[in-house]
């Protein structure tokens, strides 16, 4: 692998926030995002406790949460973290698909991905964009944890040291889980010609890719294996919190590695 210049890595890495924040493009995701998550935090995070408070609706959530291995978060304190905890476990890898999908291919359409690589490494470009893309997305998941407290705290400030405590741990593993879903759109932007191709690569990876492993696990259940290529393959044990060290940061750390290895790879040998 071509060596890495920590400067121009770390000079790619940044440049991805002002593709977000300064492009039509970027500002339309962020403005999507934020109503998204604003209408989250108003509704099922704001209304986490009130609802519980329900006697009927806590029996209900009680009998549901246990049957699908989720009865940990109702003993949460911080009902408004585990509310968000479920929410963003499975939001922010959707919306991984979509932020992440034009990492190179928009350079490639333009044709400035030539002019770039005069000036960094093949590998530099895909790392730092890579890089990038992991900034943005904490720095997303820390805006929406933050709002999450300060909505915890305003109901009950005696909390709120436990929630920061709490969303530490969060921030951690939501982080961690987001990170083969970035890489994959890593690699599908090494072969895919338009960041719309790449969202529908991502798609048909997922739907069709589970269908196939599906039915050849059921010809033969060692096919079953095969699930681990897929990243999310973990969440419901993660979201439940009854996954194993190497079930909630093993497996998601090894997609990525593989899912990298492998885009720099076709990247260092494809045309610009």
């Amino acid at each position: 692998m071509t060596q890495l210049n920590p400067k121009r890595l770390l000079n790619i890495t940044l440049f991805e926030l002002t593709r977000l924040f300064l492009t039509k493009r970027g500002l339309l995701a962020v403005a999507a995002f934020t109503i998204c998550w604003l209408l989250i935090l108003r509704y099922p995070v704001g209304q986490a406790v009130s609802t519980m408070s329900s006697p009927e609706l806590a029996a209900v959530a009680q009998h549901i949460f246990g049957v699908i291995g989720l009865s940990k978060l109702l003993m949460w304190p911080e009902a408004e973290l585990a509310m968000y905890w479920l929410i963003a476990l499975y939001s922010f890898p959707i919306f991984c698909l979509f932020l992440c999908s034009d990492q190179i291919v928009g350079d490639r359409q333009r044709g400035t991905l030539r002019f770039l690589s005069l000036r960094a490494t093949r590998s530099e470009i895909l790392f730092g964009r890579f890089l990038g893309q992991v900034l943005i997305l904490a720095i997303l998941i820390t805006i929406t944890l933050v709002a999450t407290v300060a909505t915890l705290a305003f109901r009950e400030s005696s909390l709120l040291l436990s929630g920061l405590n709490r969303s530490l741990v969060l921030f951690f593993y939501l982080v961690v889980t987001v990170l083969p879903f970035i890489a994959l759109m890593t690699f599908l932007n090494t072969i895919a010609r338009s960041s719309r191709l790449t969202v529908i690569m991502a798609i048909l990876f997922f739907a069709v890719g589970n269908i196939v492993v599906s039915l050849m696990s059921w010809q033969l259940p060692i096919f079953a294996i095969l699930n681990y290529i897929f990243p999310g393959v973990q969440l419901e044990q993660v979201a439940g919190q009854n996954a194993d060290l190497f079930s909630s940061i093993g497996i998601p750390l090894l997609q990525t590695v593989v899912l990298l290895v492998a885009a720099q790879r076709i990247f260092s040998r494809s045309s610009l």
